[in-house]
């Protein structure tokens, strides 16, 4: 999910699990943004938030993300909350505020919460973008999701990060980029396998230099994936080891 080079043009995958951001080249190419963290650059940010009180900044409320955000968590698990998946609350309406040390955080403000602590890890280089490409499931996670709303939250947290904000089906991306490497037409069928959404998509991959080079077909999608099973790995294996029934 990356755009064509041009004064800051950028893709980002913005996953329930993690994270991963990547710029156009000279040439068009892209290439992944390296992400400070404890240990050392990592391309694969980790889309998770942690707080912590801290009396000496504005707000008394610390917070960071990804790799970091494990980190503090791991440190000092008694005094920080640790937020993660946040992601698959997007299209919820039962979903309104979420409360962290007594302050209520919206949806929207966690987002932008974690886009400016990943763009601070990135040593500027996600910083005063022209024109950002965002990845967005097929179908979002929940049972009756609502991808209006979604799209809102959406809107509201990505304000401001780029001059322009696009959005694209997620494996109609990852089709795109298999494309790229292709010299004959093809029908592809795409499999998104993600923390909290599948989503597949069927599309027409047309010859090099058509005008539209990927068509697509047809997509589906279920609210169903790593998050439910490790859910369900720990209720039916381990729990039970720890006295569970």
């Amino acid at each position: 999910m990356s755009s064509r080079s041009g004064g800051g043009w950028a893709g980002l995958d913005f996953g329930t699990t993690n994270s991963v951001a990547a710029l156009a080249g000279e040439a068009g190419e892209p290439h992944l943004v390296a992400l400070e963290g404890p240990g050392g650059p990592v391309e694969v940010f980790r889309s998770a938030l942690c707080f912590w009180r801290e009396e000496s900044i504005r707000g008394g409320l610390a917070v960071e993300a990804g790799p970091a955000a494990i980190h503090e968590y791991l440190e000092y698990p008694s005094d920080s909350r640790f937020l993660q998946s946040f992601k698959s609350v997007a299209a919820s309406r039962s979903f309104d505020r979420a409360s962290v040390f007594n302050r209520p955080f919206r949806f929207e403000e966690l987002g932008r919460l974690f886009l400016d602590k990943l763009a601070s890890h990135a040593n500027g280089l996600l910083d005063g973008l022209d024109r950002l490409v965002v990845g967005r499931p097929v179908h979002y996670a929940g049972s009756t999701p609502d991808p209006v709303l979604a799209k809102q939250r959406y809107d509201a947290m990505f304000t401001g990060f780029a001059r322009e904000i696009h959005y694209v089906y997620e494996p109609l991306a990852a089709a795109f980029s298999y494309a790229s490497r292709l010299t004959e037409p093809a029908i592809l069928l795409v499999a998104d396998f993600g923390g909290g959404t599948s989503d597949f998509s069927v599309v027409r991959v047309r010859e090099p230099g058509a005008p539209q080079r990927c068509v697509p077909l047809g997509h589906a999608g279920v609210g169903l994936a790593g998050d439910r099973f490790d859910q369900r790995i720990v209720d039916h294996l381990v729990l039970p080891m720890l006295g569970k029934g």
